[in-house]
Parts: structure tokens; C-alpha cells; sequence
């Protein structure tokens, strides 16, 4: 690819082969002309004339002679400093065509490589937001179907007493599965991630946390924003605690970490012009604080620096942001 395009750039045609332009050479040597002949006339007035007596007249003898001169050569570099711009501006318009001819001339099997590349980039980020599914390789035809008739001790299993559900059973949620489920699976070979996904779904005081950061993140996909590509600014997580604690304003803006400008220019453009997105962060900010006030009552300042290294916790760094929340 690089020698289709290092032809329309470089070489005798190219933007190194630009013309030669004489014009500055002509406005300078008119510059001089003109002040040469001004001079000229002047000393000529003096000569027929005679000139003032006293500093004074000296003065005014020489600020005649000097200032047109003076403006004549402000003039001729404003022109000249317009046609470089002028210029400037043909060269650049001639590149962009130029760029554009050397990518159509990119052939059909270089272009199917820069797709496989850019998908590449985005396999991770694609496959977080759909993760309430299993792995595509579990597939349902892979599972035995049930007998059409339950045997006796299947029958009397559907629910505890008292109305419970079956659900109560399970052990309550880790800090570390709850920390690898807001990080979501890594690929769709991660049985680890998928198993703390699923458990934080089953768990009331996660499970709403995980959803919204899920759609959160679908969102912000669709703008070409992906939490992998995020290099935030780690906060300290006495700040994070300080944010549980109810603590707002200077105090937590460290939390505001994210310095990706083409990011935050979409994300705050988005909130601006559509509802669902701006309804859906506000319900994402909300499930993180109250589901954060819990988490910090009983996590490490590890566990605190684990959770901000996540894609929902990158989310939460870039949609407060957006929102104003550290301000």
C-alpha cells in the first residue's frame, strides 16, 4: 500500500514538485522601485526647494521621506504574506485529492486486510455489549432437550417455601466476581467472565448496575467510542471513597480521569441532541453511585483500584465527565 501511495504524493507531479512562484520576487523588486522613486522625488523637492531650517524642519523632512516608504513595504508584505496563504491553501487542496486518488487505487485485497484489522480492534469492546447471552460456540442445539415428561423429584423442585425464589439459594456475590462482571467477558472463550456475569445477574443489588452499564457501553459503540481504548488518569481510592461518602465538587475531581477529547466531544455532543442516550447515562450514573455506596463499605483500597480499571468504571469516568458530575 505504501508504494500506490507514495506515487500521487511524491515525485515530479507530487506536492515536492511544486512551481516556483515569482510573484513575491515581483512585489519586492515593485516595492523597491516605487521607494527608490519616491526618494527620488523627494530629493529632487529638496534640491528645487530647499529645505526647513531647525531640527523641526529636519523632522518633518525626514518622516515625509520615511513613512511612505515605510507603508510601501508594509503593503508589499501583506500582499506577499497573502498569496503564501493562498498558496498554502492550493497545496493542501491538491493533497486531499491526491489522498483520494491513492485510495481508490487500493486494491480489493489490501482493503479486505484494513477491514480484518479494524474489526480486530473492535472484537472486544463488540462482544461486551451482548453479554447477557451465552458464548456463541454453546449454542442451544448443543444442549440435550428435556424429557417431555419431568420424573416425581424434578416436579417438586420449581420453588422454596414461602414463595422464594431458587435464586436465594446461591452464595452471595465476591468482591472479585463482582469486580469481572463489570468488566464483562474478555472474548467469547472466557468461561470465567461469562460465569461472574452470569452470577451478577442473579444478584438484585448487581444486576442492575451490570444492565445499565451494558447498555451504556451499546451506545457508545455506535459512536465508535469502546472503554479499551480509554487511558484515563488513575484517581487515588481515597477519592473514590470520598464519592461514596457523598463528597462532590473539587474534592472528586480526580475522578474525571478521562482526557480522550474526540471522546468526550461525541459523548457531550450525544447527551445534547438524543433523549434514550442522555435517559439511559443518567439511569447508568444513578445504578453506579448506589450500587458504589455499597461496594466501598466493604472493599480493599485494592479492590477500590481493580473496579476503576474496568469498562464500566471507564464509562463512569467518561460519562461524569460529560455530565458535570466532578465539577
Amino acid at each position: 500500500m505504501s508504494d500506490r501511495l507514495q506515487g500521487p504524493l511524491t515525485g515530479r507531479q507530487g506536492l515536492l514538485a511544486d512551481p516556483v512562484d515569482e510573484t513575491p520576487r515581483r512585489v519586492w523588486a515593485i516595492a523597491a522601485l516605487i521607494s527608490l522613486l519616491w526618494i527620488g522625488l523627494f530629493v529632487a523637492f529638496l534640491v528645487i526647494y530647499g529645505a526647513r531650517d531647525g531640527a523641526l524642519g529636519l523632522f518633518i523632512s525626514l518622516m515625509s521621506a520615511l513613512l511612505p516608504v515605510g507603508f510601501i513595504w508594509v503593503a508589499a508584505s501583506s500582499f506577499v504574506a497573502l498569496q503564501g496563504l493562498r498558496a498554502e491553501a492550493g497545496r493542501l487542496q491538491r493533497a486531499l485529492h491526491q489522498i483520494s486518488a491513492a485510495q481508490v487505487g487500493i486494491g480489493p485485497d489490501v482493503a479486505q486486510k484494513l477491514d480484518a484489522v479494524l474489526a480486530a480492534q473492535r472484537q472486544i469492546q463488540a462482544q461486551v455489549v451482548g453479554m447477557t447471552e451465552p458464548p456463541a460456540n454453546l449454542s442451544t442445539s448443543a444442549v440435550p432437550a428435556p424429557d417431555p415428561a419431568p420424573r416425581p423429584q424434578e416436579e417438586a423442585q420449581p420453588s422454596l417455601s414461602l414463595g422464594t425464589p431458587a435464586e436465594a439459594l446461591d452464595a452471595p456475590i465476591s468482591t472479585e466476581e463482582f469486580i469481572g462482571a463489570l468488566n464483562f467477558p474478555e472474548n467469547e472463550h472466557d468461561a470465567e467472565g461469562f460465569a461472574m456475569l452470569r452470577k451478577a445477574l442473579r444478584d438484585r443489588g448487581t444486576e442492575r448496575l451490570v444492565r445499565s452499564s451494558q447498555d451504556v457501553l451499546t451506545l457508545l459503540s455506535q459512536d465508535g467510542i469502546y472503554m479499551d481504548d480509554l487511558r484515563p488518569d488513575r484517581a487515588r481510592p481515597e477519592v473514590w471513597r470520598a464519592f461514596a461518602r457523598g463528597d462532590r465538587g473539587r474534592a472528586i475531581a480526580g475522578l474525571g480521569g478521562v482526557n480522550d477529547r474526540s471522546s468526550l466531544a461525541l459523548a457531550s455532543g450525544r447527551m445534547k441532541q438524543d433523549a434514550v442516550f442522555r435517559d439511559a447515562v443518567h439511569h447508568f450514573l444513578r445504578a453506579f453511585d448506589q450500587t458504589f455506596m455499597s461496594f466501598e463499605t466493604r472493599a480493599t483500597d485494592q479492590d477500590i483500584i481493580d473496579l476503576a480499571n474496568t469498562r464500566t468504571a471507564r464509562a463512569f469516568m467518561l460519562l461524569g465527565r460529560v455530565t458535570g458530575t466532578f465539577d
